[in-house]
């Protein structure tokens, strides 16, 4: 959801980075396999479906209520000499407005569609017909949005330098930015499994069944 779809070296241009010690680290890091580590691409659509509600979606309603009043607070007491406080509330107040009305447009159009089509291949059947025409049109909408609460997110990492407190931020203020980097780590896993497996794979399971 930021920037991504680049190959490493692209990336590394714009940041002024040499690619080679950045692929031999990564190469090093995934040269052993974790055996705690999941591998989403082996789930079928419907587990992912259920796990991305389930764990992602959830988290982020239960954590939406709670870094709420924080924000507020933090924005109120410290808003006036540090102005930037009172954007990053802004921010994430319409970053959960927006993230429910997406999950629930994922919960009740998309992903019931998605999980039937896994019903059907699994039976080796047609594949459902969706009122919207092909499952790609939903998925170009979440992915919009995706990008959209990315660059969101951005700014406030911009704002907040990387949710880092100052060295004068009291106890809230802390906790507060440990929250939003923690809600930023899990928007950032969540969208993964959106936008590089389930998406792709729902995708390819279409333009597999029109082929054939």
């Amino acid at each position: 959801c930021c920037k991504g779809g680049r190959t490493v070296e692209d990336a590394c241009a714009a940041k002024g980075i040499d690619p080679k010690p950045l692929i031999a680290d990564l190469e090093a890091a995934t040269s052993t396999k974790d055996s705690t580590a999941v591998d989403y691409t082996t789930w079928k659509l419907d587990r992912l479906a259920n796990h991305i509600e389930d764990v992602h979606h959830k988290y982020v309603e239960q954590a939406t209520e709670q870094l709420k009043p924080f924000l507020d607070k933090v924005a109120k007491v410290h808003g006036e000499g540090n102005p930037y406080l009172i954007e990053v509330r802004d921010l994430f107040f319409e970053c959960g407005g927006n993230m429910a009305q997406h999950m629930k447009k994922e919960e009740l159009i998309l992903f019931p569609f998605i999980k039937k089509m896994q019903m059907a291949t699994d039976a080796g059947e047609a594949l459902p017909q969706p009122q919207f025409g092909t499952v790609e049109n939903p998925i170009a909408m979440m992915k919009a949005e995706h990008v959209d609460e990315g660059e969101r997110f951005e700014k406030m990492s911009e704002l907040t330098d990387g949710f880092n407190p100052p060295e004068y931020a009291c106890n809230t203020w802390r906790v507060t930015y440990s929250l939003l980097k923690e809600f930023q780590d899990d928007l950032f896993q969540h969208i993964h499994l959106e936008n590089n497996i389930l998406f792709p794979k729902a995708l390819e399971m279409e333009a597999a069944a029109k082929t054939t």
